[in-house]
């Protein structure tokens, strides 16, 4: 998907219908499958050591939502029988977009509670929301952008935050180049498990209830951790350590609660997308699934599972394939109305639940752009978390900013608790840091 110009209008001229673009394949799938109960949000928060003028970072927003016109966007009215959802592309937000709510000793566990527990709807362009929340305690600010992901995915909306972070700040926000991974050995082919085992699930905790019943929605646990050493030569990367701290946490925390060894599945989202001005917006990610058998998740064998990751990982992301596979491309030809694709979907997907993969591991990376806003400062940190429905009920978000590693842990409250979330942020930290100095 590419962004969308607006073609100039005649003064007078009566205002042209909206444009319509059919859904893509993601987002299709992801609209057949919403549940009130768990919202389809991604949340983004940028830390600034200052806050910005209120109108300046208005205008500022708005202006890059014009920058980048595929995110004014809603949901088209359709008929029983259309055969695709479509998109409308509007000139100007709907709604209200930007907002800055009261500051408070709470205010920023509030901002986080509403991008778990609601999404910014999909009937009203556009379908994201951005908040500034000032420190109550300090001269401090966050920016929690909000995004329903239907429509749009985390790297794509940080792009669109980094383009009205320098309209408010003037500075240059051109993204630094990406690292350079060393160029594979040739003749070295590499062997993938089988992926028709059913893989493990998280083991349920101790999730909080009311009345019996546990909570609905998603909770949250956000770390700052130091970024990895990684020994220099390593054949392996950060987000190859990231992935087995990620499988050795959730094997111990199985082992510990009594789950079943089995194999383990880990999707990890593949962007390779530019990161300038020109960087397609949508949801641009394609998924791709690193496996994993049970005898090969050792903690005591920490190098060799260490080499072996950076050998899938490299294999996976080199592999062509569609967004979310051939089976889903196939699921989304517009053969039948869209109302039957939709009940179909959901049905293949239930039936399909207990294959679905362990976890997400959704690496940022390095942040590339100086997300400088003048008076109001540089970001110092960046979070990010991505939706986490039962059946995984887990996700694992990294994203990284001066040295430093920020880390979202989001769970299904129906299977986990703040008490199993802060335990399994410390196994991941323990299994991150002895990747380190594996032996």
């Amino acid at each position: 998907m590419t962004a969308v110009d607006h073609p100039a209008q005649r003064p007078g001229a009566p205002e042209p219908p909206p444009r319509r673009v059919p859904f893509p394949v993601v987002d299709e799938v992801s609209r057949h499958c919403l549940q009130e109960e768990e919202p389809e949000t991604v949340h983004i928060e940028v830390h600034l050591p200052g806050r910005p003028d209120r109108q300046r970072l208005t205008e500022a927003f708005h202006e890059a939502l014009r920058r980048h016109p595929r995110v004014l966007m809603r949901e088209a009215p359709r008929r029983w029988y259309a055969r695709r959802y479509e998109w409308e592309l509007t000139r100007d937000p709907d709604v209200p977009v930007v907002s800055f709510p009261a500051a408070a000793p709470d205010a920023f566990e509030a901002a986080r509670a509403r991008a778990l527990a609601s999404a910014p709807p999909l009937a009203a362009s556009p379908p994201v929301r951005l908040e500034c929340v000032e420190d109550a305690g300090g001269g401090g600010s966050v920016l929690f952008l909000v995004v329903n992901h239907t429509a749009l995915d985390g790297p794509a909306c940080l792009r669109v935050l980094a383009t009205a972070a320098e309209l408010y700040g003037g500075v240059d926000n051109a993204p630094a180049a990406p690292p350079v991974r060393a160029a594979d050995a040739p003749g070295q082919p590499v062997a993938m498990p089988s992926g028709l085992a059913r893989p493990a699930r998280i083991a349920a905790g101790a999730p909080a209830s009311a009345g019996g019943r546990p909570y609905p929605g998603n909770g949250m646990l956000v770390a700052d951790l130091p970024v990895p050493h990684r020994p220099k030569g390593a054949p392996y990367t950060v987000n190859d350590q990231l992935m087995v701290a990620t499988t050795l946490m959730i094997a111990e925390w199985n082992r510990e609660h009594g789950g079943p060894r089995r194999p383990m599945r880990i999707t990890m989202p593949v962007d390779d997308r530019p990161r300038d001005a020109s960087m397609p917006i949508g949801n641009g990610t394609r998924l791709v699934e690193v496996p994993f058998a049970a005898h090969e998740v050792d903690p005591d064998r920490l190098g060799a599972l260490l080499r072996l990751t950076a050998g899938r990982t490299r294999a996976l992301k080199a592999a062509q394939r569609p967004q979310l596979g051939h089976g889903a491309a196939l699921l989304t030809s517009p053969v039948l109305p869209v109302a039957a694709r939709a009940a179909l979907t959901r049905a293949l997907r239930a039936a399909a639940g207990p294959w679905t993969s362990t976890t997400l591991l959704s690496n940022i990376g390095r942040i590339p752009y100086a997300m400088d806003f003048g008076d109001a400062g540089r970001a110092s940190a960046v979070w990010f978390s991505a939706p986490a429905r039962v059946p995984r009920g887990l996700t694992v978000t990294t994203a990284s900013t001066s040295g430093r590693l920020h880390l979202a842990l989001r769970w299904s409250r129906t299977l986990l608790g703040p008490d199993d979330g802060a335990r399994l942020r410390d196994l991941f930290q323990h299994y991150l840091h002895a990747t380190e100095d594996p032996r």
